[in-house]
Order: structure tokens, then sequence, then C-alpha cells
């Protein structure tokens, strides 16, 4: 489809809003300029002698829907942009006969606008009201969004304003998964054998810097997330090096959280399992994604079932009492009642929290190429089945987003019990907290509590790029002392 604007550039929202209809077509776009024909979206600003109009025309399949209206004054981007989404979503609503159940709502934090309403004195059936009105929110997904922010208010009222968490990452994984879009790399290239004594070495080193200048801020560690790809493809003596370099830098004996994704069964051994927890882990992650060992084999994965639920007692056997599992619903060749059988296999193990992910399907996953984003509602079923046996479960839901390119529209949330809430997933995704991160791909966010202010530092993405670049990405952290010393 080409889309075309006049007297505007809303190209971000209005893409987005396009691609909840149709999600596996691709755009080209078009400024001050017709389309020559075929399927086209024309949207528009232009001045009146009373002020200006806003208008979008689609045509669709040979079908043409328009709407516009007018507008008195000087234009408003802010709130012209969001009038030209609702025309554009209710054109496409039309046309397609689809009504997703997040409404126009695109953005990857919903619960925060449940927050704010929250914050500003407004009780269940006024928020309820006024995200239908503004985004068309389905009664479904406002009760999720709704129960998720409740559910998180302790863990939120609790923060100490100077405080931050720590991520570490560590991209790399034993294989690369079909669906995967992380900057992971596969552990058994000859590549990444050879990058990873250098990288171990160079976040050691981030490790300890960042360390000196929270310190020297006067900030308080509170949580701490080991993350990645699969921070246990690393050799127990490479795991070990990293969490001792935490444990040498951070004052961690104060820490309410300290997780580390153990991820893989495949590299969930005893000995790392060892470490983990002899270094002040207090929280790991078990994920297998689906018990149905056709469907592991279909992404890629050289584990079993069995090998989850024999690392998943392992951990146990240890001394875990804070284990989380991951799951995906809509992998390739996945039924509705193959994820139920998953979620029912993982509540019988009895983890304390699990996380249900929709399937997510970008450019650079390899499934990408493979297998075109389905929108025939038996994703849906497999997420509405899972949350839905959860809650019966005991399970309420602490944290949710959204992404781009997720099939049928859907969410990704974490489930947990009573008190096992992860607060780093909670104050991360509510950008409620800063942020210090290290390693390859690390995102670090500074966030002035008083003004909601927030800042993003990058490292570079790539391991290569970060140990020959270190040097000059280093000096980007001088931007932390800075921004709070200016608050």
């Amino acid at each position: 489809m080409i889309v075309c604007y006049f007297g505007n550039s809303f190209k971000y929202e209005t893409e987005a809003v396009l691609k909840l209809f149709l999600p596996i077509v691709t755009f080209d776009f078009l400024f001050e300029k017709y389309p020559d024909g075929g399927d086209f979206c024309i949207i528009r600003r232009e001045p009146n002698s009373d002020g200006y109009t806003l208008s979008v025309a689609v045509s669709l399949d040979g079908v043409n829907e328009s709407r516009e209206e007018t507008r008195s004054g000087e234009f408003s981007d802010k709130e012209d942009e969001a009038a030209l989404c609702k025309m554009l979503y209710l054109i496409m609503q039309k046309l397609k006969g689809v009504t997703p159940a997040w409404g126009l709502l695109t953005g990857i934090r919903p619960v925060k606008k449940v927050n704010e309403l929250l914050e500003r004195g407004l009780d269940k059936t006024e928020i309820f009201s006024a995200l239908k009105e503004k985004y068309f929110v389905s009664d479904e997904k406002l009760e999720l969004a709704y129960s998720t922010a409740v559910t998180q208010a302790d863990a939120l009222a609790a923060l100490d304003k100077r405080s931050y968490s720590l991520y570490v990452s560590v991209p790399f994984c034993p294989s690369r998964c079909s669906y995967c879009s992380f900057v992971s790399h596969s552990i058994e290239s000859a590549g990444a054998k050879k990058l990873l004594p250098d990288y171990v070495k160079k976040l050691c080193e981030e490790i300890a810097q960042t360390a000196e200048i929270a310190q020297e801020l006067g900030l308080r560690l509170d949580t701490i997330y080991i993350g990645g790809g699969t921070p246990t493809a690393l050799s127990a003596e490479q795991l070990e090096a990293v969490m001792s370099a935490v444990k040498k830098n951070f004052d961690i004996s104060k820490i309410r959280e300290y997780t580390v994704e153990a991820g893989r069964s495949d590299t969930i051994t005893e000995k790392k399992l060892e470490i983990i927890r002899d270094f002040g882990a207090t929280r790991i992650s078990v994920n297998p994604q689906t018990m149905n060992n056709a469907v592991l084999e279909a992404i890629g994965r050289r584990h079993s079932a069995e090998d989850v639920v024999s690392a998943f007692s392992k951990a146990r056997r240890l001394g875990f009492g804070n284990i989380n599992m991951d799951v995906i619903a809509g992998l390739p060749t996945d039924t509705p009642e193959s994820f139920s059988k998953t979620i029912e296999t993982l509540c019988g193990l009895d983890p304390e929290s699990i996380t249900i992910h929709t399937l997510t399907v970008k450019r650079s996953s390899k499934l990408f190429s493979e297998e075109e984003r389905r929108v025939d509602g038996r994703v849906s079923e497999m997420v509405l089945t899972g949350q839905t046996v959860l809650h019966e479960k005991g399970y309420l839901p602490y944290y949710l987003y959204r992404q781009k390119n997720t099939v049928d529209n859907l969410e990704n949330v974490g489930f947990a019990k009573a008190g096992y809430e992860c607060l780093y997933n909670i104050y991360i995704m509510e950008e409620a907290q800063t942020i210090l991160a290290v390693g390859a791909g690390g995102s670090t966010k500074l966030v002035n509590t008083g003004t909601g202010k927030i800042e993003r530092l990058f490292n570079y993405k790539f391991p290569y790029e970060y140990i020959s670049r270190y040097d000059k990405m280093i000096t980007k952290k001088d931007r932390i002392a800075e921004f709070f010393r200016s608050i």
C-alpha cells in the first residue's frame, strides 16, 4: 500500500494504525505527492478560510472510504495526529470488518495510561470510560490492564526515588531460535567463541566503572537483572567471573531482588546453578517457551520438554524458591490444545511466576521470511486460555507490554503468585526507575522521578563493536553524572 501525506508527516503513528489491520502488508510513503494507483491511503491537513481541514481517504481492494473534520485556530500536531489516527482507525475497521481488542492503543505500555488516570483520582468505571472513548479498547483488555495496575501498585509505591536497577547483558545463546530478533549470537560459532573471553573481560570492566559512578552519585542499588540472550550459555568460569564482578563492585547486601535468566535448559548445569545461588541471585528463569517437543524442534531448540522439567527440579533441589517460566503463544506448528497442555504442565511444576508472551515476527528473525503472521484468532484463543488458567491457579498479572508485529495484535503478560512479582520487570516497563545497563546492546534509562523526564544511553549492539570501541563507548557514562547532578 502507498501512504501519502499532505501538510503533515505523521508517519510513525499512522503506520502503526495501518499495521493493526494490515499486519503483513508493506508500505511505501510519499509526501506531497499522489499515488499512481493500486491500494492507497491519503492523510491530509490543509488550511481553509476558517482554520484547517483534517481528512483521511483509503482505497483498498477497489473499495473507497473517507472521513474529514474541520478545525478552527492554529495547527496542533499532537491533537491533529490523534484525530487523523482515529479517522484512519474507523475507516480501516469498516473496510476490514475487524475490531482490534486493544483498539487504537498502539503503544508499548498500556498500563501506564491506567496508572496515570489512577494518579488523577479516577475510579475503575471512569478509567474504563475514558480509555474506551479515546482508544476504543475492549472491556477484556481494559480489565487486564487495570488488574495489572492494581497488582503492581504496592511495588510502585515502595520505590525509593534515589534507587536504581542494574541490567547486565549477555547476548549469547547456544543456538538462535527461529523467532528470535534479539541481538544474540550462537555461542557455538567460531566468531562467538573467539569474542567471548574479551567480551567477559570488557563486561567486568564496565561493571566496575558503572559501580564507581553510582557510588559517587550516592545512588542506591535496588535490583539486579542478568539477561540476554542466555547468560547460562557462558561457561561456569565465565558466569562466575561476571557475577563475581557484580558482587565485588556493588553492595548487594540490601538489594530487594537479583534475577539471572538461566533460560534454556540445555545450558543449565548444577555447577552454574550453584554459582548463581552462591553469588547472591534470588530469582531465576527456566524458560521452555513450549512443552511440546515437536514445537521445540520446529523453532530450533536443542532440548526437550523433559529437559525443562529436569532443570527445574535441579533448581528446586539447590534451594531456588523463586523461579519464573516463559512461554510463547503462536509458535510454528503449535495449536490451542497443545498450548493449553503446556500451561497445565507448567502449573503442575508450580513455579512462582509464568510469563505468557505472544509471538512477534520481526524482519531480523528467520521466521519472518518463512511464515506470514496469522490473524485467524487461534493465537488469541491460546492467550485467553492461558491467562484464564493462570487466574484460576492463583497467578495475577503484574506487568504487561506490547510490541510491534505481534500476532493478532496481542500482548505479553507476566503472571505471579502474590509476593513474587518481579520488581525489575515492573519498574522498567512502567519507566519508574533508573536502569543502568552494562554489556552489548544494553540500554541505560535515566529517570527523573520528579519531572518524569527520561533520557536513554545506548551501548553498542554487537559484541565485536562493544569490544573494539569500548573506550569510546564508556565516555557516554559521563552523562549519567550530569543527569543526576542536574536534578
